[in-house]
């Protein structure tokens, strides 16, 4: 029997306190072998994105299986710090993780994470200073990846071919070593000259970098249930799966993949190394933000989603044209 009435059915809607989440899996099963130092490396990813927080987005972890160490960690955080601990008893797999804790999400931006990752203090800044010039931004990775081009950019390349916005080839030589870190995280060769050209894009007076890899990136939350297959990946990592349930759907959509024009991040990958504590507290003053809001349920508009063929289809004929165009493959 019930007596009296719900005091929540007079109240208002929930108010989305930000307009970002970030949502972050960790699978440490155990302190040897390959995740001898993972721990560690978690520790310090938690630890530079709570530092870099400021009020400004909400933090989602997944425990995807990890042993008890790693258990009494999130414990130890106060809901102020870390928003929401999810636990699953078992591995389900990465991107079913990942994927399964975003569509929960209800802030119109979110961030995928990898576990691995170091945050500088103004990654958000400089990834939202992206979103606000290049409307048509799918993703914004703060890590930039010369040699993400071609992967998942048929939407970028069809928009340089109708000039909707500026396309140069520059060299970053500041991005060099920064660079050789993240090919050295993913066990890439070094390049060995700083003067080398990176594919960039402008508009509204910022830049930005073609392209990104998938360890971090910020997505529209509308692309999880409009492109996304909404069938369980059922693989525990690899297999083309976050390129089926991350990378492709943003160009599927119509949406831009781009990185930030410097590097506001770092992939780690299981050793902890001096110079990412040394990273860690010598980053730099944080950036000033717009006023302006970033992005809100409301305003984001609904893309047409094409069939995988026509998709294929326009991404053979946009890079095939713009290697034409540009005279350079």
């Amino acid at each position: 029997m019930r007596s009296g009435t719900n005091p929540q059915k007079t109240q208002k809607k929930v108010h989305l306190e930000t307009n970002l989440r970030v949502i972050m899996v960790v699978f440490i099963p155990n302190a040897g072998g390959y995740y001898a130092n993972s721990l560690e490396v978690f520790k310090l990813s938690i630890k530079s994105l709570i530092a870099s927080n400021k009020s400004r987005y909400k933090i989602s972890i997944v425990n995807n299986g990890s042993c008890e160490e790693v258990q009494e960690f999130l414990a130890s955080f106060s809901g102020e710090e870390i928003d929401t601990v999810i636990h699953h008893s078992k591995n389900i797999g990465k991107i079913d993780a990942l994927i399964g804790a975003a569509r929960g999400a209800r802030e119109p931006l979110i961030t995928l994470t990898d576990a691995d990752i170091l945050f500088l203090k103004n990654w958000f800044p400089a990834t939202q200073e992206v979103f606000r010039a290049f409307k048509k931004a799918g993703s914004v990775s703060p890590i930039p990846f010369r040699h993400g081009f071609y992967y998942g950019t048929s939407s970028v390349l069809k928009d340089v071919l109708l000039k909707k916005f500026k396309f140069q080839r520059l060299k970053i030589p500041q991005n060099f070593a920064d660079h050789n870190r993240y090919l050295e995280s993913i066990n890439w060769g070094h390049e060995k000259n700083d003067f080398i050209d990176w594919p960039v894009v402008e508009q509204n007076g910022v830049r930005a970098i073609v392209g990104s890899g998938h360890q971090v990136l910020t997505i529209k939350r509308e692309i999880l249930f409009s492109i996304v297959p909404s069938s369980p990946s059922l693989t525990l990592i690899g297999e083309d799966s976050e390129f089926k349930y991350i990378d492709e759907p943003i160009d599927r959509a119509g949406l831009l993949r781009l990185a930030t024009f410097r590097n506001y991040a770092f992939h780690m990958g299981n050793t902890l190394e001096p110079w990412m504590e040394e990273k860690f507290h010598s980053a730099g003053a944080e950036e000033t933000e717009s006023s302006s809001p970033l992005l809100s349920e409301r305003g984001t508009k609904k893309h047409p989603t094409l069939s995988f063929r026509m998709y294929q289809f326009r991404k053979f004929i946009s890079k095939r044209i713009f290697n034409i165009v540009y005279k350079k493959a």
